[in-house]
This record gives C-alpha cells, sequence and structure tokens, in this order.
C-alpha cells in the first residue's frame, strides 16, 4: 500500500501558563514593549467592560448578552493584526478586534440592547456587522476575500468562529473555496472547548480542529490561545500570506471560555467547579501581565491606575447607553421594504393603536 498523502499540524506558543518564555525566537512585534501594554491595556478594558454588560442585562438593562471572559487575547491579536483597508468579520463575542477597530462600546451595548443601530457602528465601514448564526460569517469573509482577488486588491479578509461552528456546513463551504480559489483569507477558529454545553470532545472525531483545514487545502496550525504573543506571531504570517497571494490559513486557538455561553445559559450544569477553576490558572491577562512585570515594563501602581480608568470609561460607555433614546415604535416596520406590503401596513397601524390606547 502507497501513502498518498501526509500531514501534520504544528503547535505556536511563546508564553507559557506562568508568563516565560518557551522559546527564545520573539517576534518583532513582541519586542516593541509599548505595543504589548496597549494590547495588555486593552485585553483589561474588555474584561471590565464584559463585567459591566452582565450587570447591565441581570438589571434588565441589556438584551441577552455573549461574554468573552477569558478570550480576550485571541480577539486582540486579531484586531491589531489587520490594516485598516483589511475587512474583519465578526461572529458575537469579538469586542477586543472591534474595539481596537474604532467600534464605541455603547454601539455594543445598543446592539445587544436589541436596537439594530449598534451594528451601524464606529471604525471601517467595510467590516462586517455581528453574526449570531453559527458560521454564516466563514461565507461572507470567504466572499469578501474572493471579491479582493477579482478586483486585485492587495487586501485579506479575517474572520472568527468558535469550534461549534467548524461543525457546521458554512465553515466547510468557505474554507474549501478558499483553498480552491487560493483566496487572501485568514479564519481564526477560537476554541474555547464548549459549543454552548457541547464539550470539544462530543462536536468532532477530529484529533484537532486545525487539521479540518488540511482537508480544504490550506496552511493550518494550532496556538496557544491564551498566549497574545504566539496569536499575533500566527496571525501575522497569515495576514502576510494571503496579501501577497499565498492563499488562504486556519488558525485554531486552544483557550477556554470562563463565562457562560452567554447570560441565558448556566454552565455550571455541565462543567465541574475543578474544571473552570483550573482554566483560571492558563487565563490570558495575568499570564501577559507576569511577562510585563518581569521585563519592569509593568507595575502594581500602574496596574491599579488602569483598573480604575477601564471602570471609568467603562462606566462612561453605560451611561452613553443608557442615554441614547429609543427608536420610536414604528421603526421596526419602515426601514425593510420601500413600498410597505398592505398585511405589515395593517400590522403598523394596529402597533400604533395598541400603544395609544385604542385598541
Amino acid at each position: 500500500m502507497n501513502i498518498v498523502a501526509t500531514f501534520e499540524i504544528e503547535y505556536l506558543q511563546y508564553l507559557d501558563a506562568t508568563g516565560k518564555l518557551t522559546r527564545e525566537d520573539v517576534p518583532a512585534f513582541a519586542r516593541d514593549i509599548r505595543q504589548l501594554v496597549e494590547l495588555y491595556k486593552l485585553m483589561n478594558f474588555v474584561r471590565v467592560f464584559d463585567g459591566k454588560a452582565i450587570a447591565l442585562q441581570r438589571t434588565g438593562k441589556l438584551g441577552t448578552y455573549a461574554s468573552c471572559l477569558g478570550m480576550e487575547a485571541a480577539y486582540a491579536a486579531a484586531g491589531s493584526a489587520l490594516a485598516e483597508d483589511d475587512v474583519f468579520v465578526p461572529f458575537y463575542r469579538d469586542y477586543a478586534a472591534q474595539f481596537y477597530r474604532g467600534v464605541k462600546p455603547r454601539e455594543v451595548l445598543l446592539y445587544w440592547g436589541g436596537d439594530e443601530r449598534g451594528n451601524d457602528f464606529s471604525g471601517p465601514a467595510h467590516d462586517f456587522a455581528w453574526s449570531v448564526p453559527i458560521a454564516t460569517q466563514t461565507l461572507h469573509g470567504a466572499g469578501a476575500a474572493l471579491a479582493f482577488k477579482i478586483r486585485k486588491e492587495p487586501r485579506v479578509a479575517l474572520t472568527t468562529v468558535g469550534d461549534g461552528g467548524t461543525s457546521k456546513a458554512d465553515f466547510y463551504g468557505a474554507i474549501n473555496v478558499a483553498g480552491a480559489m487560493t483566496l487572501p483569507l485568514v479564519v481564526l477558529i477560537v476554541n474555547n472547548q464548549y459549543a454552548i454545553s457541547t464539550p470539544r470532545k462530543m462536536q468532532t472525531g477530529a484529533q484537532t480542529l486545525a487539521q479540518k483545514g488540511i482537508a480544504a487545502g490550506i496552511e493550518s496550525l494550532q496556538v496557544d490561545g491564551n498566549d497574545l504573543i504566539a496569536l499575533r506571531a500566527a496571525l501575522d504570517h497569515a495576514v502576510k500570506r494571503a496579501r501577497h497571494g499565498h492563499g488562504a490559513t486556519l488558525i485554531e486557538a486552544i483557550t477556554y471560555r470562563l463565562s457562560d455561553h452567554t447570560t441565558a445559559d448556566d454552565a455550571r450544569r455541565y462543567r465541574s467547579e475543578e474544571e473552570v477553576a483550573a482554566a483560571w490558572q492558563q487565563e490570558p491577562i495575568k499570564r501577559l501581565r507576569t511577562y510585563l512585570m518581569d521585563l519592569n515594563a509593568w507595575s502594581e501602581i500602574e496596574e491599579k491606575e488602569l483598573l480604575i480608568d477601564c471602570a471609568t470609561r467603562a462606566d462612561a460607555e453605560v451611561n452613553a447607553y443608557l442615554e441614547i433614546k429609543a427608536q420610536p415604535l414604528t421603526a421596526m416596520f419602515d426601514y425593510t421594504y420601500a413600498e410597505l406590503p398592505l398585511d405589515l401596513e395593517r400590522q403598523r397601524a394596529r402597533a400604533l393603536a395598541i400603544a395609544a390606547g385604542r385598541a
């Protein structure tokens, strides 16, 4: 019997769980300590914002909200790896990436508050809106990448997806066309170990999620998703490959969702306290803080000042969100059709009558 194909998946890590370097060839961007500190600050702000958003939901001032607790490094790396002219195609936890690219936190709150004006966000107008349907955004990313190739534009599309999303046909379709057509696409799988309540081991028989890219003929690797340096190094390489016509890359970031799936979930039903406690020992913010402090690039005093600043900024964004005037009741009817169908015209009139106490 002849072997017609073989493959292997490389694993990339620079910082271990204790914040110590595991290899000496630190990438160039990580030698810019100011950049690392700014990304560290972003990760902390996102974590504080995350807590504020959950508190808003618990007090009835926000709809269902998807936390990114424990996954801040993956999204901070994704946002910072792109040029402004590139396109970011998110799903629904990518706050750090979007904040880096100019989205205002109040706009995130507006969206989760049920107001679609939140999707008309600040930042690059060509970035895509949040996607709640699982994995459909990967096809949008592939479509954008195809447009760049047809137009001969040196631009890249980066899309994120969860581990559960890699079981969807949309995901397979996206990576298949990316491989077949050598598209400038980067797919970042944020493997947080659970598709809502379904653990990673029950989702697929594949040894890694990264190897799914092998079948599509695209470069694939696995990265420590709690290591900001490794994530940026992998993403920088993938973006450079895509921009120079060498095709798509699939990156699996191994991380852990320290929160519930959303505020509508109770993860205690399917995860043990011991498992979560162990995951807290691997989390990305503490890891990067230790590394920066060992370099004398960060201090306890700066840490206290940062957390105060993050809380102040987050409170300002919450207040700005709460002060936004709600849209009129008729907005749900007025922005879908150029000419409202008769049945919706009747519904609109009835809704107004109910609101006025006439029905």
